[in-house]
């Protein structure tokens, strides 16, 4: 496993989403599967955790939280907040110091940790962050010692560049995948600028960039890339990366025939590492093997420049005008 800087510290340039934990949008994982999937990253050398407070609403914190217990070793656990739904936060209500603060201390206390390394917004509306309440509040929980340091998610190079202007902003954290390739031009010379750390979700494209799909796949009836997609629950950007599942497939194929090899879910990965800019890569995984898979990504020489540029006429001849959703 290779490493790059996270202000003071190194991560693991493969990192692990967690979505899945929370066993609500990616099918069920029971606890044992997910400490395997932990035990594996960990064995492989990473060391950086990207999780939610509403994954599973908290069960994928507390998930992460019980496992640490097990081990000994130092890592880097990220989280995220905005989206909850609750009692009496959502949207507008989630935004307001007393909640941040209430929303830090619910991931600290499912965690079981005595500070967040990094508190992240949560992909919340664009007027929020024009407004720039929020990062007042983050600075504020920073003050306080409740966060370490703090960074958005965010869905649009638009909002990414804002963000980007607010002074102590730790990490961004963006789709950034073989189909949203432009994200690159848009945004990395901003983020190099700013010396921030780039956080790449979605790297798989939720699992279309594996190349196990066929257009029969289907999914269980508690997926995301069931019940969304084509947008009926959330941005139709976040899932699929905004293609159409069919189309998707069609276009994965295609991506694969320039590759060195079948090993398309390690060569995507590692297409994205290729770029200096990028801090981590935070794909999921619901099986060891998929682990397994995302980790040997760092250990893959570099693609060429051959393949880099025909990755990009494929994109911008017939992949970006397939993009639906927010990006």
């Amino acid at each position: 496993m290779n490493y790059r800087p996270f202000k003071d510290v190194s991560v693991s340039e493969t990192g692990l989403g967690t979505w899945q934990l929370g066993s609500a949008d990616w099918g069920k994982l029971e606890e044992e599967d997910a400490f395997d999937i932990l035990n594996t990253f960990s064995a492989l050398g990473g060391n950086f955790i990207d999780t939610a407070d509403v994954y599973g609403t908290g069960m994928s914190e507390t998930v992460i939280g019980r496992w640490l217990k097990t081990t000994s070793k130092k890592f880097y656990i990220a989280t995220k907040l905005g989206r909850r739904h609750d009692g009496s936060n959502g949207w507008p209500q989630n935004f307001s110091y007393d909640n941040m603060q209430r929303h830090v201390e619910s991931s600290l206390k499912n965690l079981d940790l005595p500070s967040l390394v990094l508190e992240q917004l949560h992909c919340i509306p664009q007027e929020e962050l024009q407004a720039g309440k929020v990062f007042e509040h983050l600075r504020k929980l920073q003050e306080e010692k409740l966060i370490q340091h703090w960074g958005v998610s965010v869905e649009t190079a638009e909002e990414a560049l804002l963000c980007l202007e607010q002074e102590g902003i730790a990490s961004l954290q963006i789709i950034f995948n073989l189909f949203r390739q432009h994200i690159a031009d848009e945004v990395f010379a901003k983020v190099k600028e700013k010396n921030v750390a780039l956080i790449v979700r979605v790297p798989l494209a939720s699992g279309l960039l594996s190349g196990k799909y066929s257009e029969s796949s289907t999914f269980e009836e508690n997926d995301h890339r069931n019940y969304n997609a084509n947008g009926e629950a959330f941005n139709v950007g976040e899932t699929f990366s905004g293609i159409e599942f069919k189309r998707g497939v069609q276009l994965a194929q295609e991506i694969g025939k320039l590759l060195p090899d079948e090993r398309m879910a390690q060569w995507s990965l590692r297409w994205i590492l290729d770029h200096p800019e990028v801090t981590t890569v935070i794909p999921g995984a619901t099986k060891v093997s998929q682990v397994k898979s995302n980790m040997e990504a760092s250990s893959l020489e570099p693609l060429s420049g051959s393949v880099h540029s025909k990755l990009r006429e494929l994109y911008n001849q017939k992949i970006v005008k397939n993009i639906r959703g927010r990006y």
